[in-house]
């Protein structure tokens, strides 16, 4: 089964000039994108979600990354649909593929 993982990304602009720390009041936290992963070779969303974490995911001062939705292909598919044909196919491109399996050697 086929799942879509999708993250989103924030960069921490306060650490690029100061200490980037809440403690300090300098911590800026802003929202940059994301990612959409296509996890293959997976059966349970569980196991999909937790793979995109651990391979994918950051947590430190500067920036993060974390799942934020996640859903089988064919359910990401009918959320394509309603788009236009461009930007489908625009987010269908920039979607990373990926497999547990691809891993392993």
């Amino acid at each position: 089964m086929k799942f879509v993982i999708s993250t989103q990304y924030l960069e921490n602009y306060g650490a690029h000039c100061e200490d980037g720390k809440f403690s300090s009041g300098n911590a800026y936290w802003k929202m940059k994108g994301g990612s959409d992963y296509i996890v293959s070779d997976l059966d349970r969303v569980q196991d999909a979600l937790a793979f995109v974490m651990a391979m994918f995911g950051t947590n430190d001062l500067s920036q993060k990354e974390y799942p934020t939705a996640y859903r089988t292909y064919d359910e990401w598919q009918d959320e394509l649909a309603e788009e236009s044909d461009d930007y489908r196919e625009f987010l269908e491109g920039l979607a990373k593929e990926v497999s547990p399996l691809s891993l392993a050697a």
